[in-house]
């Protein structure tokens, strides 16, 4: 299964983009920000092409999608919540109907994680960025 984040708004501390499951657009996102130099807990990870595993979340005590192998972070999950106080460099799935966030996140991380879960072979997420999305 192939998927695909394009970020195309950077706010004040926060990232919209939006996700694709095999070429088919399936929603929104919200991240934390892109830096040159990380801030804990405030940075997007890299654009790149990452690995994705099913495996069980100490922090949110159950299985939860998480990207492997990504520079400079570890952790790095796709889960629910709504705006970037929610984040710490994770994805967050959703709907952007109100700025800097997103809602509908539980029910649309559900019907992802179902996805996922069906998933036959392995799981990559490609993370789009142009450069001039570059905060600081």
């Amino acid at each position: 299964m192939d998927l695909q984040l394009d970020r195309v708004f950077v706010g004040s501390d926060y990232t919209i983009g939006k996700f694709y499951v095999d070429e088919v657009f399936f929603c929104d996102t919200l991240e934390d920000v892109p830096r040159k130099e990380k801030i804990q807990d405030k940075t997007c990870i890299p654009a790149g092409k990452y690995k994705v595993e099913l495996t069980f979340s100490n922090r949110f005590q159950r299985i939860l999608p998480l990207l492997l192998d990504v520079p400079g972070f570890t952790g790095i999950r796709i889960h629910p919540g709504n705006d970037a106080e929610d984040t710490s460099g994770c994805i967050l799935p959703g709907v952007n109907d109100v700025k800097g966030k997103v809602t509908k996140s539980k029910v649309t991380f559900d019907r992802l994680f179902t996805m996922l879960e069906s998933a036959n072979g392995e799981i990559w997420i490609t993370i789009n960025q142009k450069a001039d999305l570059l905060v600081a």
